[in-house]
C-alpha cells in the first residue's frame, strides 16, 4: 500500500510518500511545495497542482493529513485550513481516500509522546525509514502522518475491522456507545 502523507501551509506544503506492507515502512519520495508569498488564491492553486501531480507521479492508494490545529491567530488558521482543502480536493479528484488525524496522533504513533518537538518526529522518521540524512521539518512531518497512517492501517486490520470503519471523517477514534 503506498501512502502520500500531507502537512499543510499556506507557503510550505510538506509532503511524504512511503509504501507499507506486511508490517514495514519503506521511503519514497519527499520534500515541499512551496507557494511563496502574494494572494492566497494563486497559493492554493499551486498546492493543488503539487499534490495532483505527486499523485500522478507516485499513485498512492490513500491520503494521510494533518488536521488543523487552532491558532490564537485566527487568520493563520484560516489559511492554513484553506491549504489543507485544496490537498484534500486534489486527493479526492484523482480517487484517494482521505484520512485525517490529529499532530497529536501523529506525534503519539511515531515518536510515542503527543507532545514531541519537531527535532524528535524528525529522528524518528529517519529512524524509521533509514535515512542517510534528516528530513527538512515539513517533509518529515509528512512522512510523520503517513507512517501514522500505515501504523494505524496494521492495528486496525488485526482488530479484524476496516480502517475506514474505525475512524471517523476527521481521525478520531469512534467511541462506543
Amino acid at each position: 500500500m503506498r501512502v502520500i502523507g500531507i502537512d499543510p501551509g499556506s507557503r510550505v506544503t510538506g509532503y511524504g510518500i512511503i509504501d507499507y506492507q506486511n508490517g514495514s515502512v519503506s521511503y519514497c519520495g519527499s520534500g515541499c511545495i512551496r507557494t511563496g508569498e502574494g494572494p492566497i488564491a494563486p497559493r492554493l492553486k499551486v498546492i493543488y497542482g503539487g499534490v495532483s501531480e505527486l499523485v500522478s507521479q507516485f499513485s498512492p492508494v490513500c491520503m494521510a493529513i494533518e488536521e488543523t490545529f487552532l491558532s490564537k491567530n485566527v487568520q493563520s488558521t484560516v489559511k492554513l485550513s484553506e491549504a489543507r482543502a485544496s490537498a484534500m480536493v486534489a486527493g479526492a479528484n484523482l480517487g484517494l481516500e482521505v484520512f485525517e488525524y490529529t499532530p497529536q496522533q501523529i506525534k503519539q504513533s511515531v515518536v510515542g509522546y503527543g507532545w514531541a518537538d519537531k527535532e524528535q518526529v524528525q529522528y524518528m522518521v529517519k529512524t524509521i525509514l533509514r535515512l542517510n540524512g534528516q528530513p527538512q521539518a515539513d517533509a518529515a512531518d509528512a512522512l510523520a502522518c503517513a507512517i501514522c497512517h500505515a501504523f494505524t492501517y496494521t492495528v486496525t486490520s488485526r482488530m479484524g475491522q476496516n480502517v475506514a470503519e474505525r475512524y471517523s471523517v476527521h481521525g478520531r477514534l469512534r467511541g462506543k456507545a
